[in-house]
């Protein structure tokens, strides 16, 4: 009888420890899963606008030299991510594979330019950047003019600046919410145990002596959270991959160690803060209080 006695005391707190630590890993997983959409959301509108294309179409006397002089000037400036020759000849193969059928043949003659297709870096790809850089370009003597869609730019633009402040907003109501579950659950926790904080109390133990072992457990909970965490959102990772290949293109593995020691510092930092005030409020509660819930 007094066996079972001291094991249920031992089997309830190891249960609550076990719930402490579930939750704690399933706040950080909503918050993880909100950082990989945002990381994907980011690589996303990047590779939209890396793909956003300048043809700067070229004079028909424009001599070769002169061409690649242009192409070896454009590359060096810092805005520019790729530059691609298109010459008259491969921009009527194109356009034939395009259309399906030859069309110089059906013309006699090929009435396509030559041009240089340009592809800016992600920073660079805006409306006020592409004209300045156009209105540049256009200053070449053999350059007749530069071709991109002015539409998309501001669409990709506006919407990405739209889709961003309601991640933002989402983001940051997550993260309270996330603070404040991982709080009430350590609370929870520590509210079971303080009855062995005032026995610590009377024996003459000191308030350090008394937070220290509370403190490190929460640590320990937080960063086991925070693993249990990341082993789920890898494994989503994998699974979504699987399911949709061309998700590698905006997958870069650096940013998510980068989540990743953020999600493990989120887990350790708030499991430390939540037990440290929530054993003080123990140690500083009087004794008749502690019958109180």
């Amino acid at each position: 009888m007094s066996q079972n006695s001291e094991q249920a005391p031992k089997k309830g707190i190891k249960t609550f420890y076990i719930s402490t630590i579930f939750s704690i890993s399933l706040v950080l997983l909503m918050v993880g899963l909100l950082g990989l959409i945002v990381l994907h959301g980011k690589n996303l509108s990047n590779f939209v606008k890396e793909n956003i294309v300048l043809n700067i179409i070229l004079d028909e006397e424009a001599r070769d030299a002169d061409i690649f002089k242009l192409q070896k000037e454009i590359e060096k400036n810092d805005a520019i991510k790729s530059t691609e020759y298109i010459s008259k000849e491969l921009a009527a193969r194109n356009l034939s594979k395009d259309l399906g059928e030859d069309f110089v043949k059906f013309l006699g003659y090929n009435p396509l330019s030559a041009s240089i297709d340009v592809y800016l870096k992600a920073d660079f790809a805006t409306k006020a950047e592409i004209k300045k850089f156009s209105n540049k370009l256009k200053s070449k003597e053999f350059v007749k003019e530069v071709v991109y869609q002015e539409s998309l730019v501001d669409l990709v633009n506006q919407n990405l600046r739209s889709i961003s402040i309601i991640i933002i907003v989402f983001g940051a109501t997550l993260l309270l919410i996330a603070v404040a579950l991982i709080n009430n659950t350590i609370r929870l926790a520590m509210y079971s145990q303080r009855f062995i904080i005032r026995s610590m109390q009377l024996v003459g133990a000191t308030r350090g002596f008394i937070r220290k072992p509370f403190i490190i457990t929460g640590i320990l909970h937080g960063l086991l959270g925070a693993l249990i965490a990341i082993s789920l959102l890898i494994a989503a990772l994998f699974l979504a991959r699987n399911e949709v290949p061309d998700l590698i293109i905006l997958q870069d593995f650096t940013e998510f160690a980068i989540l990743f020691v953020g999600i493990i510092s989120m887990g350790i930092l708030i499991s430390f803060l939540s037990t440290f005030f929530a054993v003080n409020k123990y140690l500083n509660q009087h004794i008749d209080d502690l019958y109180r819930k």
